[in-house]
């Protein structure tokens, strides 16, 4: 271990002194008052862009288990990577959890929660390592840097700086006072004591203890460009000093628990419980294959597909929150649970392997959303989805909200046997745009019997109850020597212009007598 830096000089490496001490720190952000047991789970995206449905995932393991647990549940913004970060994006990411519910408490004693203003706990910390040897500053530029891994690789060594290779871990005080007066500005590295041929257990919460190699690298912990942390540095800061129990985060990040177990060891600080999910994965179309949800190829990806699309918030939920939760549709079936939010998440019993996303589960569990709700939620759900996202003709439909109501109540009055046809708010107006004149497509393939529909017209009477409705159906199946059922399906088909449809009868009341009629003998004519 190095000779740390005096006080002076560390002042003068960081640009100016430490704010606090580490006591002061401890002092400052207090060991949470919560009951035993209670999870302080944080969701800590990066603002680069749009919100990955992985990250959605994430999310909700995070706040259902901090929520059922009586603990915390927070949102964090990791926004040290000036270049990579993509403006409107925490808009984004709040909008996300706003639109799934996911509610979180960023309570001001533990905060800030932009770690870009959080730069004088991070310089603090940094000073304590600096101090004691665990810690040194840095000079080596981007080309000295490219320079050493290239002479890696030509030797067939590991890259990255390291023990040989970390040129200024062992430098004087004078050394570094000669550097900084020349205008140079270090980063700050980890004087890492690890050895690769050791190995170190660390912990997961679902697949138990894990043996790793140590960490030998000198990793950076404060940049050279900004003054602000790594992930890693930032990582054992926030996690700490925000009282983090549970850190949930996804299995790409499982090679990097050896390094942040360290960190916590290195600074005596009792590192949280983590818990690496698996990632969610879709088959490849082209070749048949599991592969990782893709930004570039799947627009199922992104958040705001689902949202755009018309899927309802709560299906996609229930959706992410079975594949989190073993058990959970089994519970749902047998009526033990309303919704996820009610059911006992187990965090040990988190899948391991790579999730399938599967669009088919997800408008399974879309279909028993819709049909769970009473009309005006429904009528309400897809006014405002159309409003928001649909098109001129979806909009127009939506004025007509006392007409709307009537076309999506038929077949809703028996609970036991409610229609679950309905996927998204914009596949419903799809499904019930035949009701609307301006958007009916007439069936010009359909081979009609024109006598059987012209004898259904000389009796027809909008004001028939359903029997004496059916009852003329009969007769003229009778009259004209076909089945019932092939009066019923030429009347089905010239109403709607398809085969399948809800109760015949019913599309006929919720049309009207005018409009019935008007159909029917445009197939006539």
């Amino acid at each position: 271990m190095r000779t740390g830096l005096s006080k002076d000089l560390i002042a003068r490496v960081l640009g100016g002194a430490p704010k606090y001490t580490i006591q002061q720190l401890e002092e400052k952000f207090p060991q949470r008052n919560l009951p035993d047991g209670a999870f302080v789970t944080r969701f800590a995206p990066s603002p680069t862009g749009y919100m990955h449905i992985g990250g959605l995932y994430g999310a909700l393991i995070d706040c259902k288990l901090a929520q059922q647990s009586g603990g915390v549940f927070m949102l964090r913004i990791e926004d040290t990577d000036t270049k990579r970060e993509v403006a409107d994006a925490v808009q984004i990411i709040n909008e996300s959890m706003d639109r799934f519910g996911l509610k979180y408490n960023n309570v001001p004693e533990y905060g800030p929660y932009y770690q870009s203003q959080r730069k004088d706990i991070y310089h603090s910390v940094v000073a304590h390592l600096l101090e004691n040897g665990l810690a040194y500053p840095c000079f080596l530029s981007a080309a000295d840097m490219e320079e050493i891994r290239e002479n890696q690789k030509a030797a067939g060594f590991a890259t990255g700086i390291y023990g040989e290779f970390a040129r200024d871990r062992n430098l004087s005080e004078d050394e570094i006072i000669a550097n900084l007066d020349k205008g140079l500005v270090p980063s700050i590295r980890l004087y890492s004591t690890g050895n690769p041929e050791q190995r170190i257990f660390c912990k997961d919460a679902v697949r138990g203890s894990i043996g790793f190699p140590e960490n030998n690298e000198d990793i950076v912990l404060i940049k050279s460009n900004d003054g602000l942390p790594t992930y890693h540095f930032a990582h054992l800061c926030d996690d700490h000093f925000m009282r983090t129990t549970h850190v949930i985060r996804g299995e790409e990040w499982l090679p990097s628990l050896p390094l942040h177990v360290q960190l916590f060891r290195m600074m005596d600080w009792r590192a949280p419980l983590y818990i690496h999910t698996s990632t969610i994965d879709k088959i490849d179309e082209e070749s048949g294959k599991q592969r990782k949800l893709s930004k570039r190829k799947d627009p199922e990806a992104n958040v705001a597909f689902f949202l755009e699309a018309g899927w309802p918030v709560e299906a996609v939920i229930e959706y992410l929150g079975n594949i989190a939760a073993s058990g959970y549709e089994e519970a749902k079936m047998k009526g033990q649970v309303k919704s996820f939010w009610d059911y006992e998440m187990r965090a040990k019993k988190i899948p391991m392997s790579g999730a399938l996303f599967d669009m088919k589960k997800l408008e399974w569990w879309a279909k028993e959303f819709i049909g769970s709700l009473p009309v005006p939620e429904l009528v309400n759900r897809v006014v405002r989805w159309a409003n928001e996202y649909g098109n001129n003709a979806q909009r127009a439909m939506c004025k007509e909200q006392s007409y709307l109501t009537s076309v999506l109540s038929i077949e809703r009055d028996n609970p036991k046997r409610v229609r679950k046809d309905f996927i998204t708010w914009s596949q419903t107006l799809e499904n019930v745009a035949f009701f609307w004149d301006e958007l009916f497509v007439p069936n010009s393939e359909y081979e009609f019997n024109m006598d059987a529909l012209r004898e259904f017209l000389e009796t027809y009477d909008e004001s028939d109850d359903k029997d004496t409705w059916w009852a003329k159906i009969v007769a003229v199946a009778e009259k004209c020597d076909v089945k019932n059922g092939d009066v019923a399906m030429n009347l089905r088909v010239a109403l709607a212009g398809r085969t399948n449809t809800p109760d015949l009868y019913s599309i006929m009341s919720v049309m009207g007598g005018e409009r019935v009629i008007k159909r029917i003998e445009g197939v006539i004519k």
